[in-house]
């Protein structure tokens, strides 16, 4: 009897720990991404958005997280993206009115976005007045041409973005963007890391003379960071700037209002 009643208390024991255990585990997937892209753009801008992909796939070993991918931007609706604790643009963006909505809504009520390079372009003819002022008002004015690598200074060292950073970096080849006002001069808008002045007169074609132009910010509205790179395959070429996709990525999940997952 003495015997039966070890056994049955070493078993609710082991069954305890267990349990235990299995809740102090982190939970895999610890959260789910849904990247946009349009394979029918510039040429360029497919080849980035391929190796964004490919790049990005590649964090998921291990299952620490999953990583769709959706060439349909009918996809951004309510129904799809409520499954997903942030949303990548790779190339495009949405065009359609209900599409829009979903996204405005979607950042509204806490989403994350991480978007690259053309995925902010804006034009006299783009007419979304709340994707700008999302962007910080800042509506394309110029770019440099060929793609050229680039110095570039951190503004914000304080800044989970920039954490690890050296204060200045040379990046490989990109078009740069040039906005118009500069998205500096918004009261809600964060700038990380710009261009450094010492690449002016920068292109050997078109060509930006000088001007502020940043490359990788936050608008403290939302949990949402952009950065200019994205034009070609380069763009995953160098570690400094992986690093920083990486600290991008890493800080919109962190932000996260349901809780940081990596904390789970």
């Amino acid at each position: 009897m003495k015997k039966t009643l070890i056994t049955v208390l070493a078993l609710l024991l082991g069954v305890s720990l267990f349990a235990q255990s299995a809740q102090e585990r982190p939970r895999f997937p610890r959260f789910k991404v849904l990247a946009f892209y349009n394979p029918h753009v510039e040429e360029a801008h497919v080849q980035f958005a391929e190796e964004a992909v490919k790049y990005f796939k590649g964090l998921t070993i291990g299952d620490g997280f999953v990583f769709d991918v959706t060439t349909n931007m009918a996809d951004m609706n309510d129904e799809k993206l409520k499954d997903y604790r942030m949303i990548m643009m790779l190339n495009d963006v949405p065009h359609a009115p209900e599409q829009r909505a979903a996204f405005q809504r979607y950042m509204e009520n806490g989403g994350g976005w991480f978007g690259f390079h053309v995925s902010a372009y804006n034009d006299r003819h783009t007419d979304w007045p709340w994707f700008l002022d999302f962007l910080g008002g800042g509506v394309f004015y110029r770019n440099n041409w060929p793609s050229m690598p680039a110095k570039l200074v951190v503004d914000k060292s304080d800044h989970r973005v920039a954490k690890g950073l050296p204060s200045t970096f040379i990046a490989p080849e990109n078009e740069w963007y040039q906005w118009k006002p500069s998205p500096r001069e918004n009261k809600n808008i964060d700038v990380i890391v710009s261009l450094s002045p010492d690449n002016y007169p920068l292109g050997l074609k078109d060509i930006i003379p000088d001007g502020d132009l940043p490359v990788v910010w936050t608008n403290r509205n939302y949990r949402m960071v952009y950065v200019n790179m994205g034009h070609d395959s380069r763009a995953f070429t160098n570690s400094t700037q992986n690093y920083m996709f990486i600290n991008c990525f890493r800080w919109i999940m962190e932000c996260d209002p349901e809780g940081n997952p990596f904390l789970r």
